[in-house]
């Protein structure tokens, strides 16, 4: 995905696909429509399996991404030892099992030692991680070690909300569930103290 400056007009997105991959998801794809029944060649689905090829690429670029990169990029050394907390970051995955979405929030905090990262590389990471196929908790492990490996601060605290379609749309059909998964490392697991500030602040308006 890149982005273009636009003349005066800010700024405007180029999106870029490896053009095989997208000829060979467009021809499974059309595969699929009629397997299901449909005519691949009507008005209405005669572009669709392009469209969705580029769609799965775009959704599923996490796996182009270094997540340690991103934070690597935007390091720097700083002596705070309080609590950084980015809360509310938007997450928008796809479930594994079933290649369904599952969307909500994530919360993150760590408590530097040495450095500290660009508060926007946190949400960053979690783009780069939950832009794959995923499980809620494997995306809150890699999200909250990513960090630990990459800043080694005195604590990690990883909490995410989210709404999975797969629960909603088929099989359980419960409209209205929410799934809460975190992890934690150093301080936030060892004080309580500590894991209670972070909650008081994520749960704050």
């Amino acid at each position: 995905m890149e982005f273009t400056l636009n003349g005066n007009k800010g700024y405007s997105k180029v999106e870029t696909y490896d053009d095989e991959t997208t000829d060979k998801l467009s021809s499974n794809y059309k595969d699929i429509l009629e397997l299901l029944g449909e005519d691949s060649k009507r008005e209405g689905l005669e572009k669709t399996p392009l469209r969705v090829a580029k769609a799965m690429q775009f959704l599923t670029q996490g796996y182009n991404m270094d997540p340690e990169e991103i934070i690597r990029s935007a390091m720097f050394r700083e002596d705070y030892q309080q609590m950084v907390v980015v809360k509310d970051i938007e997450i928008y995955s796809m479930c594994e099992h079933h290649m369904l979405p599952f969307f909500g929030k994530a919360h993150v905090a760590y408590i530097p030692r040495h450095h500290i990262t660009g508060l926007s590389k946190l949400a960053r990471v979690a783009e780069a991680f939950a832009r794959r196929l995923q499980v809620q908790e494997r995306l809150t492990t890699q999200i909250k070690d990513c960090i630990q490996n990459t800043l080694n601060p005195l604590g990690v605290a990883v909490v995410i909300e989210a709404q999975h379609m797969c629960m909603q749309m088929r099989g359980v059909q419960k409209q209205h569930s929410i799934t809460t998964t975190s992890d934690f490392t150093g301080a936030f697991q060892k004080n309580q103290a500590t894991r209670e500030e972070f909650f008081n602040i994520i749960n704050s308006k």
